[in-house]
């Protein structure tokens, strides 16, 4: 909703532009207390959403990393609880997300979405300003998604394993106005990389930005609440914009969603930043909104051959 706010905003400045001098400012200011009063409300809206929440669902915890914009993301995961209607985003950035979900069924899989808009009706945006499928994994599968904006969304069954962990990167190539994102994991079988999936999106030509994990129960019928979700994320490293030197990620910011409850919580176990909601979990660690700090060593053994797969990804999908 925020979106559509700032787009209609934008629009009636550019409006105002033409007009005269004295009407010029008048109508400006009136846009703008407009523009405040419609956001406020917006964001009040969003807010009661996720408070409505409240004994329905698990809250939605989150880890922000902190840093410079990248090509390339690294991050690994490893699920200590899990139970139906879950997804444990392993990287998140500023126009998608990837990680692995538990479905209300059980099947497990890898989800790997791109944004194109702000609008909830998938059917909504112009063709040519969508997402492009630039290259699939042939067991993947592909569709357009709406209900929390529109864009391209691809699935790819894996049986993932509790206490297992699991691989994952992103990368980005920038072709003219859009940028082509990469995700790739390592197969668990071969131990090698593969190459899932690349969607490009209209971005003006930027890399990727303000990168994230999260749990989130998605099943949302109450008794889903009672089961805790845990999972630890960790080992992250990014390869900053015009950079050949991957960055160790130490920080990550502990947030959530406006669900109040308050049965969730966050700490470093080990080398790894962990996440808990929902169930039994109490809050005994970190407090909301606080930064842990991990000082372990890096495990650099973790890229071999990540640039490699990075350079392969880009080759496949070089269309625009």
């Amino acid at each position: 909703m925020l979106k559509r706010v700032f787009r209609k905003f934008s629009l009636l400045k550019s409006i105002s532009e033409s007009l005269p001098i004295g009407l010029k400012d008048n109508a400006q200011s009136a846009i703008l207390c407009t523009a405040v009063v419609l956001c406020s409300y917006a964001r009040s809206k969003e807010l009661c959403a996720d408070e409505r929440l409240e004994g329905i669902a698990c809250r939605s915890v989150h880890l922000n990393y902190p840093g410079e914009d990248a090509t390339a993301f690294y991050n690994e995961i490893t699920v200590r609880e899990s139970a139906p209607g879950t997804y444990f985003s392993v990287i998140g950035w500023d126009k998608g997300y990837f990680g692995i979900q538990q479905l209300a069924s059980n099947q497990k899989l890898v989800i790997f979405s791109v944004w194109d808009s702000g609008e909830n009706d998938p059917n909504a945006t112009q063709k040519e300003l969508r997402t492009k499928l630039l290259f699939k994994d042939p067991n993947l599968r592909v569709k357009r998604f709406g209900g929390e904006g529109s864009g391209g969304q691809s699935f790819y069954d894996l049986d993932w394993q509790v206490g297992q962990t699991y691989r994952f990167m992103l990368c980005c190539n920038i072709l003219g106005n859009r940028t082509a994102y990469s995700g790739l994991m390592v197969d668990p079988e071969t131990n090698r990389w593969k190459h899932l999936v690349t969607f490009s999106t209209i971005t003006g030509g930027r890399p990727m930005s303000r990168f994230y994990s999260f749990v989130e129960d998605f099943k949302r019928d109450r008794e889903s609440a009672k089961r805790a979700r845990i999972a630890e994320f960790g080992n992250a490293f990014r390869l900053p914009t015009n950079s050949d030197d991957w960055v160790f990620q130490k920080h990550a910011k502990f947030t959530a969603d406006a669900n109040p409850v308050l049965n969730i919580d966050a700490q470093l176990v080990g080398n790894r930043f962990q996440l808990a909601t929902g169930g039994e979990t109490t809050n005994n660690h970190a407090a909301l909104q606080s930064t842990l700090t991990n000082d372990a060593a890096a495990d650099r053994m973790a890229l071999k051959g990540a640039e490699q797969a990075i350079e392969s990804a880009i080759t496949a999908s070089q269309q625009p």
